[in-house]
């Protein structure tokens, strides 16, 4: 984002914040439905584990401060296939996010105007942040941190007025909740209870998916900021609704606990309150999952795991290809599933947990291949262990109150998948389509040779792009295994092989034999092997990137250590592939 206004830290806080600290709307009702008057001890466990996944993501991102989270780690440290599973689970998660805030935000504005018809309301406002995507993500900001600031007010105000009742009342209602039995034991309660409540993280990991939008240093605040936030807030929320309303009246009141909380507290002006702020800070949701998604579809579309279609950006610098293609995916779930959203719910919590899951494995991966890689902290293997742990028994537990979510969300995930691939391995598919229409068509041949000729086209653009390798000239196994990940992850036939030498530096005539048995061992890559006096850094890479007009995100380079005087962020989207 050179040359554009990046984001500060109240303003990247604001934009992921409004969708994990909505949680509180729902997440507490659904702890006490299971944990009962321990819920906030659940809700506790979760802020727990929170506070490892910000060690997790600060290390992560910090050593690749890229866009694309999850998805832009495992590519950096492991093949494209799996980070294009990590990308598909995001993109379901941001689309379930955007249409299930959506619609509760027009649920809780149908509370209070009676005749609004929730799912025309809801594609207006689907339709309404797509139209202030595409003003560009400052003015998005803006927006943000006006909701963000009234719904923290509003918590506030909450809080302060559930306190000052319990001190003007007595304690009686919180005594005979905890007196009430809990079903299945303590630990049976607290499993499921912390089950449920992970949802309300949901949102943690859009900060990472629109890193390079943000001012130097920011991240790291994001995270910290949306920790405290979780921590404080949902645990204290779950606590004081338990010490004012009896559990059996929560479970009347799940859908709208907080404004029944107000109601009970302070009375109806402060119910309105908390109902406009629900409209708002759900709607805010709505927009982190717009720009959260564009940020990641960018990053992949520059990959080419999906179409360079969508990189077009208009004059407020959005891609406004992405948002619009969200937009429309996000409506047609809307009408596919005519306003019943339950079932996406399902697909919501096992992707966004399975996202989760992945930056731990990213992280353990980062460890290992990437072992030499700069970071700004470092997060302990068992942390990282116990974390994804805590992943693997939330799954389990979600799965295991709604089987039905595994059913719902392969429904999604399977068509989801099978096109990202079918987009990643375009090159191989279209050979095959050559060949059927080849054989198809023999007696049309008219028609025969125009399909040929537009998918040979096809195929010559895809496999005449070059790729760049910047090789120290040491390392000739290092070299192989660049090939065989050439091989194996891009359509392409020309590498250039490039290395940087410093005055008086030469390449040994051991190492050039060596480059032509891989170029003859790999003959269906043409190598060219270039050698180039200079410093390798940000200026060299843009130099060469402009002059061979290859786009900097087909240029790789090997792990460098702490003695290497850039970040990987600052070498403009050149990827680590060994």
């Amino acid at each position: 984002m050179s040359g554009k206004t990046k984001l500060n830290e109240l303003e990247a806080t604001a934009i992921c914040g409004n969708d994990i600290t909505s949680s509180c709307l729902y997440v507490s009702a659904l702890s006490i439905g299971y944990a009962g008057q321990y819920a906030w001890i659940s809700l506790l466990i979760v802020a727990l584990v929170l506070y490892f996944f910000r060690r997790i993501y600060g290390e992560a991102v910090g050593a690749l401060p890229l866009n694309g989270g999850a998805y832009n780690i495992l590519l950096n440290t492991t093949s494209k296939s799996n980070a294009a599973v990590a990308a598909c689970l995001t993109i379901l998660s941001y689309m379930a996010t955007a249409v299930l805030s959506a619609n509760e935000a027009m649920q809780y504005l149908h509370t209070l105007i009676s005749h609004l018809p929730v799912i025309t309301a809801t594609l207006v406002l689907l339709a309404l942040f797509l139209g202030l995507t595409l003003l560009g993500i400052t003015e998005s900001s803006k927006v943000a941190v006006a909701i963000f600031v009234f719904h923290m007010i509003s918590l506030a105000v909450l809080i302060a007025a559930s306190i000052s009742y319990i001190f003007l009342n007595d304690i009686s209602v919180l005594v005979e909740n905890f007196r009430l039995p809990v079903k299945g034991g303590i630990t049976v309660a607290l499993f499921l209870g912390f089950s449920t409540a992970m949802l309300g993280i949901s949102g943690f990991e859009s900060s990472a998916n629109f890193v390079e939008e943000q001012k130097p240093g920011i991240f790291p605040k994001t995270l910290r900021n949306m920790w405290i936030a979780v921590t404080i807030i949902n645990p204290l929320i779950a606590f004081l609704a338990i010490a004012v309303i009896p559990v059996a009246q929560i479970g009347e009141h799940k859908e709208s606990l907080l404004s029944f909380l107000a109601t009970t507290t302070a009375g109806n002006w402060l119910s309105w309150i908390i109902s406009i702020d629900a409209v708002l800070v759900l709607s805010g949701a709505v927009l982190t999952s717009f720009i959260g998604v564009s940020g990641l579809i960018k990053r992949v579309a520059l990959d080419r795991i999906l179409p360079q279609f969508f990189l077009k950006e208009n004059k407020r610098g959005s891609s406004y290809r992405i948002l619009i293609s969200f937009f429309l995916l996000c409506a047609s779930v809307l009408f596919v599933t005519n306003g019943m959203i339950e079932p996406l719910a399902g697909v919501y919590t096992i992707s966004f947990l399975l996202v989760m899951g992945y930056f731990a494995f990213g992280n353990m991966l980062l460890k290992i291949k990437r072992a030499r890689l700069p970071r700004p902290e470092t997060a302990a293997p068992f942390i990282v262990a116990l974390a994804a742990f805590a992943i693997v028994l939330a799954v389990y537990g979600n799965i295991r109150l709604h089987p039905e979510f595994l059913v719902v969300f392969l429904q999604y995930f399977v068509p989801a998948i099978l096109f990202i691939f079918a987009m990643k391995n375009r090159g191989p598919i279209l050979r095959l389509t050559l060949a059927i229409v080849t054989n198809v068509f023999d007696e049309a041949m008219h028609y025969s040779r125009m399909s040929q000729r537009k998918i040979s086209t096809i195929i010559k653009g895809l496999e005449s792009q070059e790729f760049v390798f910047f090789s120290k000239a040491d390392d000739i196994s290092g070299l192989n295994k660049v090939l065989i990940y050439v091989s194996e992850n891009e359509t392409t036939n020309k590498l250039k092989i490039v290395t940087v030498l410093k005055v008086d530096e030469t390449i040994s005539k051991a190492f050039m034999s060596d480059i032509k048995v891989l170029d003859r061992i790999y003959s269906d890559i043409s190598i060219e092997y270039i050698t180039i006096q200079g410093n390798f850094g940000p200026e060299l890479i843009n130099e060469l990137s402009v002059k061979w007009k290859i786009p900097k995100n087909y240029m790789f380079i090997s792990s460098f250590g702490k003695d290497f005087h850039y970040q990987i962020s600052e070498l403009g989207g050149v990827r680590l592939i060994i």
